[in-house]
């Protein structure tokens, strides 16, 4: 899905967002999803490269949580995620 976007031309920070904080926003839910924040719901994932620089990176998910679970790992043993 990601990788269609931009190839229509958007860009993939804002590829990122529709998939985020601007479908949160329409479905008037941004008090609740959409973004990383206490007190809001949020399944994550995690991927080996830069999907700003490469949108096909969302493709080759590594790590999954959901409802505060980790359901997929995929990381090498020892792999610090780190946040920025």
């Amino acid at each position: 899905m990601f990788p269609v976007f931009v190839k229509w031309g958007a860009t993939p920070l804002y590829t990122l967002r529709m998939a985020t904080t601007v479908n949160a926003e329409i479905l008037r839910m941004q008090d609740r999803v959409g973004t990383i924040e206490k007190g809001k719901f949020a399944d994550l994932i995690a991927v080996s490269g830069d999907p700003l620089q490469d949108i096909t990176e969302m493709q080759r998910v590594k790590f999954v949580m959901k409802g505060g679970a980790v359901v997929r790992n995929d990381l090498a043993p020892g792999t610090a995620m780190s946040s920025r």
